[in-house]
């Protein structure tokens, strides 16, 4: 199993998890966050109020558990539908997953994904 931790604009949200649910993909994590990094559209980004000594924008981090051979799938959908062609388009992050639990059934592994 991995952990895939994709961070999108916030903007392309909607266009990713349609993708993703439309492949059956439909347990996921959406969190709200910010983000910085080398990219040239500043003004074209909700500039971050909260902290304006960085040059933060809003990013959505999304996070899902995937089977081994989803992974490839599951990147290309965040992929195509996530691009703006752009920088500040993000980044994906794939971590490996020794164990997962569900608490309310105690099922573990795969079955629980």
């Amino acid at each position: 199993m991995k952990l895939i931790k994709a961070y999108i604009r916030h903007r392309k949200t909607e266009e990713v998890y349609n993708a993703l649910k439309k492949e059956g993909f439909f347990s996921m994590t959406l969190v709200r966050c910010e983000g910085t990094g080398r990219y040239s559209d500043h003004e074209k980004e909700h500039i971050n109020d909260q902290y304006p000594f960085t040059d933060a924008y809003r990013v959505i981090k999304l996070e899902i558990l995937v089977a081994d051979e989803h992974v490839a799938p599951v990147i290309q959908l965040i992929r195509q539908n996530g691009r703006t062609g752009y920088r500040g388009d993000g980044m994906i992050i794939v971590s490996p997953v020794d164990e997962v639990f569900k608490v309310r059934t105690d099922e573990n592994g795969i079955l629980a994904v």
